[in-house]
């Protein structure tokens, strides 16, 4: 908050003690809000957030104070940039001023008082400019994703008032005291010159009016911020410290083997975790999540964003009932979120790409939260899209989600002269095909290539075969809890027999199951995908791709490849390598790719013929002008070959792995 320089305050000290008083009660209206919204928070199931403490403190710090995520729009991040600054800078203003004048410490002086002083006087000012590029953005060249409150409105004039008010008391001190250091308050010596030949007793008057209003402006701010959406102004970098960085990397296991337990999933707000429950108030409504939401932009019933705000109404409104313990309110208390506060259709359109976290800048948790809704639907109440029944039953019979019989898991190979585990010396990889590619035709050709290449490559590696099973990915991301635990363990089981360490895999969700779910199982190994692993034999010279291919491509990035692991410049340095090929990027690639539509479990359902994801990707490869579009993912393979037929466009463009492209070249 804005307070004149430490040498002018003395006229005030009569008035110290009211004014300490009206902070008090600022600050207890403040604190009485917080703990409000903590008793919320308490309501939900414990959770250990603070086992990766150093972390959360790295990410706070780069989120908070760099704004990385913030500032990747540009507009909203100067704007918020600002904001966040000039508040800091004046905080310590203040802070600085009660200690000079206060304590008699003698610290608001010298360079310190004229550095500062210009640092809050620039940073004022473009905190005004931010205020009207906020009205602007809201009420003139509104975006769709944003949605206006009153309370948006009230802590915009708030804030602007008590800047505004800031400004006012500098100018009006300069114009009846005058400053020899002109330069280092600029905005305080324009607004003077505005008062320029006025009696300095007026003046005088004026400043200690000004200085009331703007005290009460700036503690009336402090008590409304946990009534506010300005309260994330605190839940915002607890979220960031608490955050697990990518929730839906990696799901928390349900206790399958509690005989006691009488709940899987989340029926009621309660049962989330206190964690998932303060994500509503860290939200700050921003839409990011939504733009970038894949299901919400072809259509569906999804947004992100209104998600996490439908369930903070919800606990809003259910929490008192809880919290006051009445018996009277025992409908409500038992309401089920799904469908009464969560429409079926929002919670099954969700394709777990994890594209809302990753764009979220305080670190909401959306992914979990769908999950554990499908869990309680699919394991209490049996309740999910007719098409799933043959999925879940082809998991749980054959180990696939075609249901074709387990025993032609290895038909694949025939010819290839690759062993199994079971009749092979000890080798450095299990190379995993996946359900993909042993069972769909289409991605089958995959992995026989990826086998050719090892085989060229000299590398040591086996198959499991027919001991094979699905990882259990699509049954996890579906709410099949207890189905996923049945196959990890099998699996599990299986390869620790053998002493797998190393596991090569061309598929991300079988990547990202073995190397960030089956952990929480006992299966430990050093997962490595076909695109990295390719990436490594090139540089190495074990594989030298030679012959031309002309033509341009467009990569595509599988979500749980890249935004789950990272994993964005090895297929782009494999593709690199081949001459004659040209890349060209999509509008949407890399962090900021947009999904195929084939993940969590969204591969085995239905979809709408003018709602469909990969058909809206499809569209983005094609305006690159590329006549190859390039994936390492059998599920973005599989959509966008579909894209490329329901666009009609198969004739023109090729649709191929990056193994398939690495073979034609070092042939």
């Amino acid at each position: 908050m804005y307070l004149t320089a430490s040498r002018q305050l003395d006229m005030y000290q009569s008035s110290n003690l009211f004014m300490y008083l009206l902070m008090v009660v600022a600050l207890a209206i403040f604190a009485k809000g917080v703990y409000d919204r903590y008793r919320f928070w308490q309501l939900g199931v414990p959770e250990d957030r603070l086992k990766h403490g150093k972390r959360g403190l790295i990410r706070f710090f780069l989120q908070t104070f760099g704004h990385l995520r913030i500032l990747r729009d540009t507009y909203p991040g100067v704007m918020h940039w600002f904001f966040f600054w000039s508040f800091a800078a004046f905080t310590l203003g203040t802070l600085s001023i009660a200690v000079t004048t206060d304590l008699n410490i003698p610290l608001f002086q010298g360079a310190y008082y004229l550095l500062l002083s210009l640092i809050m006087d620039l940073l004022g000012l473009g905190a005004m400019i931010a205020i009207g590029m906020a009205l602007w953005r809201r009420y003139g060249n509104k975006p769709e994703g944003i949605d206006n409150t009153p309370d948006d409105l009230i802590s915009l004039l708030l804030i602007g008032a008590i800047f505004v008010t800031g400004f006012l008391l500098e100018g009006l001190r300069i114009a009846f005291a005058g400053d020899p250091w002109l330069v280092w308050n600029p905005v305080g010596a324009a607004v003077a010159a505005l008062f320029s030949g006025s009696d300095a007793a007026g003046l005088r008057t004026a400043h200690r009016l000004v200085w009331w209003i703007h005290l009460l402006l700036s503690f009336g701010m402090i008590a409304y911020i946990p009534y506010s959406k300005l309260f994330h102004l605190i839940t915002g970098p607890l979220n960031q410290i608490l955050a697990k960085g990518r929730a839906a990397q990696s799901l928390s296991p349900l206790d399958m083997e509690d005989e006691t337990a009488e709940q899987f999933g989340v029926n009621e707000i309660q049962q989330f975790t206190w964690k998932q429950l303060l994500d509503g108030d860290a939200c700050i409504r921003c839409g990011r999540c939504q733009d970038r939401c894949p299901a919400y932009l072809t259509g569906k019933a999804l947004s992100p964003k209104k998600f996490t705000q439908d369930l903070k109404k919800h606990l809003d409104a259910k929490g008192r009932l809880l919290l006051k313990g009445g018996e009277q309110d025992a409908a409500a208390l038992s309401q089920p979120i799904v469908p009464e506060v969560i429409a079926e259709e929002t919670v099954w359109a969700c394709t777990t790409c994890g594209s809302c976290e990753e764009q979220c800048p305080v670190f909401v948790e959306h992914v979990p939260k769908i999950v554990d809704l499908r869990r309680n639907l699919v394991m209490l109440e049996s309740n999910f899209p007719h098409e799933l029944a043959l999925t879940f039953r082809g998991m749980e019979t054959n180990g696939n989600p075609w249901n074709i019989s387990r025993s032609a898991r290895a038909d694949w190979a025939k010819g290839l002269d690759v062993p199994t585990l079971a009749n092979s010396e000890p080798v450095e990889y299990l190379y995993w095909p996946g359900c993909s590619g042993a069972f769909d035709e289409r991605n089958k050709k995959i992995s026989i290539v990826i086998v050719k290449l090892l085989q060229k490559a000299g590398a040591s590696f086996a198959i499991l075969g027919t001991e094979e099973t699905c990882c259990g990915d699509s049954a996890r991301r579906l709410g099949n809890e207890y189905l996923y635990q049945t196959l990890a363990a099998q699996n599990i089981e299986t390869m620790n027999s053998y002493g797998v360490k190393k596991i090569i895999t061309a598929c991300p969700h079988c990547f990202n199951t073995f190397k960030n779910e089956y952990p929480q199982f006992g299966g430990n190994y050093e997962v490595i995908h076909h695109s990295a692993l390719m990436a490594s034999l090139v540089q190495a010279g074990k594989l030298k791709p030679e012959t031309p291919i002309a033509g341009s491509y467009t990569y595509h990035d599988s979500c749980y490849l890249g935004r789950y692991n990272d994993i964005y410049a090895e297929p782009r340095a494999v593709l690199a390598a081949i001459p004659g090929l040209q890349g060209k990027e999509m509008i949407e690639s890399k962090v900021n790719g947009f999904c195929c539509g084939g993940g969590g479990g969204r591969m085995w359902m239905e979809e709408e013929p003018n709602q469909r994801v990969n058909v809206k990707r499809t569209e983005q490869a094609i305006a690159t002008g590329a006549n190859l579009f390039v994936t390492a993912c059998p599920y973005c393979l599989t959509m966008l070959e579909d894209g490329t037929k329901l666009k009609d466009v198969d004739e023109t463009i090729k649709t191929q792995d990056i193994a398939e492209i690495l073979w034609d070249s070092v042939k």
